[in-house]
């Protein structure tokens, strides 16, 4: 087997681990977001109070994740692992979308047009661009 594509696979490997770590947390903040935030706060300072807390989460996991897996300091291996994350945490909203609200696909994209809805987008984007900001500890 080449290096690249050893590479490869321990992208993909750390990109299905990143996005199994955070999602897990996301879905125990986002819990206690809903229950216990939300009612006094409303979702947008709800949002604004959780997104640090799990970004700060992601960005440890991540460089754990980013060692553990050895990924190359090339930005392409680490792209791959962000990118590999950022899909199954897509699908994975979409479908939680339908199962717990009755969502449609379309009713699911036209949610981002709220203002919560784009502050998580945003964090999801910097979840998605960590692997590549991280680099490798020389351990």
């Amino acid at each position: 087997m080449s290096r690249s594509s050893i590479q490869i696979k321990r992208s993909l490997k750390a990109g299905a681990a990143y996005f199994a770590l955070v999602f897990a947390l996301g879905f125990l903040l986002g819990t206690v977001r809903v229950l216990m935030l939300v009612p006094q706060f409303g979702e947008l300072y709800s949002g604004l109070i959780e997104l640090p807390i799990i970004l700060t989460a992601a960005w440890f996991i991540c460089r754990w994740l980013v060692n553990r897996f050895a990924l190359d300091n090339h930005r392409s291996a680490r792209l791959l692992m962000g990118i590999t994350a950022f899909l199954l945490l897509m699908m994975a909203e979409w479908v939680l979308s339908m199962a717990l609200f009755g969502r449609s696909f379309d009713e699911h994209v036209l949610f981002y047009r709220s203002p919560h809805a784009i502050l998580g987008m945003a964090g999801q984007v910097a979840f998605a661009v960590f692997p590549v900001l991280v680099g490798r500890s020389r351990a």
